[in-house]
């Protein structure tokens, strides 16, 4: 009986998650006349793929797609790269300091971004890196989330490995890189997954570093895009390009998502 309720309210709660992307994606197959309609019209009848045809032919939007899919990519192996050798030294190595210098980067994650922001801004600036490439991507190259996460994978490694490394003469380096990393796959997924939702949807950063057309990303461009629309908004017009923004995500969680499961499960607890 237990069972069954928490079946049912997974697919009643499924059913809430996926309502939005349906509304969505009817809107984008519905010609302006069916948008406008009342009362309103859920799905369209007939589908047209029109929307997304103009959406492409009116718009810079897979520029901005690029420039999403570069600024997310590094991103999420900049993340990848510095929180796993952090991670494996505040797991594994022992210095004076280690404890109380891990509480100072978690403690990085409970400042608002909003203060960072015209620091940040200054400091980027300073070096001329204002609409840059540079600066949309710098900033997101490291982060307490992902330190955090790969210290409480490290910290399940079982310490007779490295006992038998030592024994053979590798280094902390060989035993990061030939050892642990390849061990932590979940943990790197996780990462990756969440690290490249947070720079596909980040708006604000984007917004203020960026000045040109040829640098936006897709949530500024579609920001852009709307505010054209001076008359009336073309919901259908707008529904296309958001579908079309919103399928890498869908695409990267798809791909990963058992290797997410395990991560979250594994790598976030300690045994």
């Amino acid at each position: 009986m237990s069972r069954a309720i928490a079946m049912l309210v997974l697919i009643v709660g499924a059913v809430f998650m996926a309502a939005p992307f349906a509304l969505m994606l009817g809107t984008a197959l519905m010609t302006y006349a069916q948008t406008v309609t009342y009362p309103p019209e859920f799905w369209p009848k007939p589908a047209t793929l029109a929307n997304f045809q103009k959406a492409l032919a009116e718009t810079p939007l897979l520029r901005y797609l690029g420039n999403s899919l570069l600024v997310a990519s590094v991103t999420v192996v900049g993340q990848i790269v510095t929180g796993s050798m952090a991670g494996y030294a505040f797991a594994r190595l022992r210095f004076t300091g280690r404890n109380a210098l891990f509480f100072a980067v978690l403690a990085t994650m409970m400042v608002p971004v909003y203060i960072t922001l015209v620091p940040l801004y200054v400091m980027m600036a300073s070096i001329g890196w204002v609409d840059t490439y540079q600066a949309l991507i710098l900033p997101g190259l490291t982060g307490a989330f992902g330190i955090f996460l790969f210290r409480q994978w490290f910290l399940n490694l079982p310490s007779e490995l490295e006992d038998a490394a030592r024994i053979d003469g590798c280094s902390p380096w060989d035993m990061y890189w030939r050892i642990a990393l390849p061990t932590a796959w979940p943990a790197i997924a996780t990462l990756a997954i969440f690290e490249f939702l947070a720079s596909w949807n980040t708006f604000l950063w984007p917004l203020v570093i960026t000045h040109s057309d040829a640098l936006r990303t897709l949530p500024v461009g579609l920001a852009a895009f709307k505010s054209a629309m001076r008359e009336a908004t073309d919901w259908g017009l707008l529904m296309a390009a958001t579908t079309l923004a919103v399928l890498p995500a869908l695409a990267v969680f798809w791909v990963g998502q058992r290797h997410f499961v395990r991560g979250m499960l594994e790598g976030a607890v300690k045994d």
